[in-house]
Formats: C-alpha cells, structure tokens, sequence
C-alpha cells in the first residue's frame, strides 16, 4: 500500500519548520520517507539538494 498524504504529525512538523525559515524537500516516490530540510543555504546548494531529494535512483 502506498502512501499518498502525509500524517497530521508530519504536516505539523513541517509547518513547524516553515515558520522557523527551513524548506523540506520529499522525494516523490510512493512509500518512499526520504527528505530533505535546510535553511539558510546558497541558490546552488538549494538546487542540489532538491535534485538530490527528489531524484529517487539517488537513495
């Protein structure tokens, strides 16, 4: 069974973050639980994360 929304904790959690100035960036894959949070980053490494996050063959 894949997973398609996210639980009322992790939409917590990342509303929580956004309001502390962090981004999240989930891989899209279904049933995949990888992601990424950052903050206070360049613009190239803000590209490279979100590639690596949501480049599913990556993890």
């Amino acid at each position: 069974m894949h997973r398609t929304t996210l639980s009322l904790s992790e939409r917590i959690a990342g509303a929580a973050a956004l309001l502390a100035g962090k981004r999240t960036v989930r891989c899209p894959h279904p049933g995949c639980g990888v992601r990424i949070r950052y903050s206070h980053t360049t613009p190239e490494e803000a590209t490279r994360l979100t590639a690596l996050a949501t480049d599913h063959t990556r993890h």
